[in-house]
């Protein structure tokens, strides 16, 4: 399913730097999707979420949002190893810009190279099997890019090339 949002523009350019956060590590299938504690210091998985259709996906987020009382999100950004955007990293930009809107709160965007590797590779490192770790994959990305945001002392960083 693919969200159009050319017309969309997230809110406001303010990002909160207290409040709970949502971070997501975004797919054309699923979403991994995580959550800050409220003092923006730790972050947590909670699911994976299967994308469905637009109205399932926008009931989806605007409930997680208004459960957890988020004040902005995050959104991972898959670059190249160049730092250089491509469609995928497009396509994350509109559908975060998407639930910015939908939700009215602000997004940013961040480097999510290397999430899903250090995902596989802790879950490898705890054991986890081949079958069970599609279940936690996705998440823990989603977990891994937030909780990256929240550590970085430049929150308004542009991916730089390796």
């Amino acid at each position: 399913m693919n969200v159009s949002s050319e017309n969309l523009e997230p809110p406001d350019n303010e990002f909160p730097s207290e409040g709970r956060l949502l971070g997501l590590d975004y797919g054309t299938k699923r979403v991994g999707v995580a959550i800050s504690t409220f003092e923006q210091n730790i972050a947590s998985p909670i699911e994976n979420y299967t994308r469905q259709s637009k109205e399932k996906d926008e009931s989806f987020f605007t409930k997680i949002i208004h459960e957890y009382q988020c004040k902005g999100l995050v959104v991972g950004l898959p670059v190249h190893m160049s730092g250089d955007e491509g469609q995928k990293a497009k396509e994350a930009r509109q559908f975060g810009n998407w639930i910015s809107q939908l939700a009215q709160i602000p997004v940013r965007f961040w480097d999510e190279r290397f999430s899903s590797a250090t995902a596989e590779e802790f879950l490898v490192n705890v054991n986890v099997s081949r079958n069970k770790r599609k279940a936690y994959l996705d998440k823990l990305a989603a977990q891994i890019i937030l909780q990256s945001f929240l550590e970085s002392p430049d929150r308004n960083q542009i991916p730089k090339s390796f």
